[in-house]
């Protein structure tokens, strides 16, 4: 699994403050143009990864309102189609550097070096390798042993 800084995507680092000051993590920031519009796709998370709560319509309500305007004058538009969405209960992992935010949370993946799905809680995540406590280890497992990774509603 391919691990991409946050710093390296397009304009995460000008968002990134607002949520966080909202109390939320920037999981996903996708932003591409269709059409003559912009559209942005956005996923947060709680920034305390102890808390169980999900997110729901008002916290992303709230991110919008404040995400928006930043974006119209960074992207330099008025025609702005921006979603913003909890990850989801169950959400497949697509950059390893997402890791960091579900810290506590149970995760499932596919660990090349043994041709087999491994399930655990992640204990702790960094640039280059997850450790995840099974039911009988803990394992650090490098991102490039991972093929596919998905949390785990547990």
């Amino acid at each position: 699994m391919e691990y991409k800084s946050f710093a390296e995507i397009p304009y995460y680092t000008d968002c990134e403050p607002v949520v966080s000051g909202l109390g939320y993590s920037l999981v996903e920031l996708r932003i591409f143009r269709t059409n003559g519009t912009v559209q942005v796709k956005i996923a947060i998370a709680h920034k305390d990864s102890s808390i169980t709560a999900g997110i729901g319509t008002e916290d992303c309500a709230k991110v919008h309102r404040l995400l928006l305007p930043r974006l119209e004058a960074l992207l330099q538009s008025q025609d702005i189609y921006m979603e913003v969405t909890s990850p989801g209960l169950e959400r497949n992992i697509k950059n390893a550097a997402e890791f960091v935010f579900f810290t506590g949370r149970y995760v499932k993946l596919y660990d090349v070096s043994v041709s087999d799905w491994v399930s655990g809680k992640i204990t702790t995540a960094d640039g280059t390798s997850l450790t995840i406590k099974t039911e009988d280890t803990e394992r650090n497992i490098p991102y490039g042993q991972i093929s596919k990774a998905k949390l785990l509603n547990t």
